[in-house]
């Protein structure tokens, strides 16, 4: 085990050099060179604002829209807003009735484990700093240590009581009819606590870099006006005013909205906003003739809203002056909204007051609204000025004006791996678009000759754990929990298509093009993946493909490859017997027990950290990957996660490696100066008790809340803290 990682590093190299076919000799510095994320052109969306015929006819209304909407407490059910999850530098730092039983994984018994030192956690725990990590061993930065404790709960973000929904007032009430009561599993005693979400919150600011979202990757990159699932929903559609004056419903097709695609699904899950059965149409008819953030203050000097405001210097008021319809209006396309109820779409619900009025246009359609106004909000959190982003660097992009500690810890960062998955100017793959352009414009960024990455197809194809795997391009298993806990991009859809890409791109390689249910999957050319499917060869080889099995040369063109070696792809008939083997270690997919590579920009401050959230801190995180991870699950990298022996043995190089991971950290951020200043927001933060009642039911334990207040544009003046300050030990 007492090898360099020096020595690692050339042996993983070799070894990939092996299987790409492509060699050179390793340099001291391995692999991409991080870059600014300053100018870098947020991903276009065609259609939107461009164009004869836009959705959107006023930028700026539409982001004021988007704004108001994101953090008003009216848009959930009782009381949540998005921004309850997303209040602490894009994340969610509140630390009791923050744990859920197991992943998503709706198949496993949803019981608590036991905290470290023996208590029992459950329903309104009060987290504290000795009950992380959530896996624990007796010499932490040992591979070969032996595991002390084991928890397969999961820190997230408390949501809704949930309930069945019944209807919804017009103004004023900012709570919606529903029959509630003690949830099966999150309850104290006979009292319902708000459910918890089974994965942990990440920030929302950079997020608009993401070509998917949600750990999982559900939130499809394509926006079709209604839904998260883009092109996979046969019911998805928007309805637009013709020139006769009649209505029709279409489809939309806007490419690099998963923003939008993410926005549209709180609001109608009950267990982050919503109760179950409302609909959009219902939070249109709530919301539309109220005024914006009616009870919460909104500063006077807020960057976007400052001039819809109702307040003054030292006099704070609540509201926004003017009404949910008046700013749709002014932002979108006439077609796009009516007043006029019309029977074509629908009604409430029978329960409802108003069930005899049909929606209106307006409600109707406030899926678009909604979906399209967040997004182009949430497209203005572009944090790209912390110190590595104000560095001045040298003619090989390698920064020069970090401090000695961060300048030592960015190539530890690189000789470690951590560049091969936290890559591009948003340090994470998932941000496909956006490496795809700059690998061309920086190649510094993606490699250099001794390794490089390759990030224009939306699918890969490495040596993993579990054999050769297709693996979607920004996702990885890193082994933090076993794969049964939770599928992560393993898992289907509503309507039973595979979330990964990966897996439908096995079955095209099969012949089973109807299995393809997002385009992008059709577009990838097998010479860009890191690894190559098949060798031009005629002698068998355990891992590839060969003229043995049965190849064919890839369709598409083989201008500019990545890999000119790996322009072979197996026939349709050698891939069908391919899949058809039980035991087999190649043509497998890398999708289950993945999830999507965060952002490592402000990290800092949005712990606590991975999917599960089950580490407290970044030395937590440090220790993690120093030995290697948790779990040795089939789609673990092992070579990109291995034991980091040079770290182990350096406590200079962790500290260097953690300075460098602070140089992540904006100051904008961390005082919430413009564009992340905000309206005021009361945050759900646990339980009184049994003994108290919520004014929702009597079945309810009654709300404590942590008070946020209203930034202007200046900022705060005290800082956002890492998670871990706000435990108690």
């Amino acid at each position: 085990m007492l090898i360099t990682i020096k020595k690692y590093i050339i042996n993983t190299t070799k070894a990939y050099c092996l299987t790409l076919l492509t060699c050179s000799t390793l340099h001291a510095d391995f692999g991409p060179m991080p870059m600014t994320l300053k100018g870098v052109p947020i991903p276009e969306v065609p259609g939107l604002l461009d164009g004869p015929d836009p959705i959107i006819i006023d930028k700026e209304k539409a982001i004021a829209l988007g704004k108001a909407l994101f953090w008003d407490i009216n848009v959930g059910s009782d009381g949540i807003a998005c921004a309850s999850c997303h209040f602490h530098a894009g994340a969610d730092r509140r630390t009791k009735n923050q744990l859920s039983p197991i992943g998503r994984n709706s198949t496993l018994p949803k019981e608590f484990s036991a905290a470290s030192d023996g208590s029992m956690h459950g329903p309104n725990t009060a987290l504290k700093k000795s009950d992380f990590p959530f896996f624990q061993t007796d010499d932490p930065m040992n591979p070969l240590g032996v595991p002390i404790y084991n928890s397969d709960d999961v820190v997230a973000s408390a949501g809704t009581f949930g309930g069945a929904y019944r209807d919804v007032e017009w103004f004023q009430e900012k709570n919606d009819v529903c029959d509630r009561g003690a949830d099966a599993v999150f309850h104290i005693d006979s009292k319902g606590t708000r459910k918890v979400e089974p994965r942990n919150t990440p920030t929302v600011i950079n997020a608009v870099f993401n070509f998917r979202n949600f750990w999982d990757g559900r939130a499809n990159n394509i926006f079709n006006g209604s839904s998260p699932w883009g092109d996979r929903d046969p019911n998805a559609g928007v309805w637009f005013k013709k020139s006769d004056g009649t209505f029709t419903k279409k489809r939309l097709w806007l490419i690099n909205s998963s923003l939008a695609s993410q926005a549209v699904a709180p609001p109608l899950d009950d267990s982050e906003m919503g109760c179950h059965g409302r609909t959009f149409a219902d939070l249109g008819r709530k919301l539309q003739y109220r005024q914006p953030l009616e009870h919460q203050q909104v500063h006077w000097n807020d960057s976007v809203l400052s001039s819809l405001v109702f307040s003054t210097p030292n006099n704070l008021q609540q509201g926004l002056n003017t009404k949910y319809y008046r700013l749709i209006q002014k932002a979108f396309n006439p077609k796009y909204w009516s007043a006029i109820p019309n029977e074509q779409f629908g009604f409430p619900a029978a329960t409802s007051a108003t069930h005899t009025i049909a929606y209106n246009q307006t409600e109707a359609n406030f899926a678009l609204f909604f979906g399209l106004s967040l997004q182009m909000y949430i497209s203005t959190l572009i944090s790209d000025d912390s110190p590595f982003d104000r560095s001045e660097v040298d003619e090989h992009g390698t920064p020069i004006g970090l401090s000695e500690s961060a300048q030592r810890g960015l190539d530890i960062f690189r000789d470690s791996h951590c560049a091969l998955c936290h890559i591009g100017p948003n340090f994470t793959a998932s941000a496909v678009v956006t490496n795809g352009i700059l690998q061309k414009i920086n190649p510094h960024a993606f490699g250099n000759e001794a390794f490089r990455v390759s990030t224009t197809n939306v699918v890969t194809y490495l040596s993993v754990n579990g054999g050769m795997m297709f693996q979607d391009t920004g996702f990885s298993g890193t082994g933090v929990r076993p794969v049964a806990d939770d599928p992560g991009l393993g898992a289907a859809d509503p309507f039973g298509n595979p979330l990964s890409f990966a897996d439908q791109y096995m079955q095209l390689l099969a012949g089973n093009t109807a299995a393809v249910v997002d385009h992008y999957v059709a577009d990838v050319r097998p010479c860009d993946l890191d690894t190559a499917i098949a060798i031009d060869r005629d002698k068998p080889h355990p891992m590839l493909f060969t003229r043995a099995d049965g190849i064919q040369k890839q369709p598409q063109s083989t201008t500019d490859c990545f890999n000119p070696a790996g322009t072979f792809i197996p026939t349709v008939a050698t891939a069908q017997a391919e899949l058809k083997k039980t035991n087999r270690k190649r043509f497998l997919s890398a999708a289950k027990g993945s999830f999507k590579i965060p952002t490592l920009r402000n990290i800092e401050l949005t712990g606590p950290y991975m999917h599960n959230g089950g580490m407290a801190t970044l030395e937590e995180v440090l220790e993690f990957y120093t030995r290697g991870g948790n779990f040795e699950t089939p789609p673990k990298e092992f070579g990109r996660l291995f034991a980091l022996v040079d770290l182990r043995l350096s406590p200079q190089s962790r500290e260097d490696l953690l300075n460098f991971l602070k140089s992540l950290t904006d100051d904008r951020v961390r005082y919430e100066k413009a564009p992340f200043d905000h309206p005021e927001l009361l945050v759900p933060h646990g339980h009184g008790g049994s003994s108290k009642t919520n004014p929702l039911s009597n079945a309810l334990a009654a709300d404590e809340f942590i008070a946020i207040p209203a930034v202007g544009a200046a900022g705060r003046t005290d800082a956002l803290l890492p998670f871990e300050s706000y435990l108690p030990h």
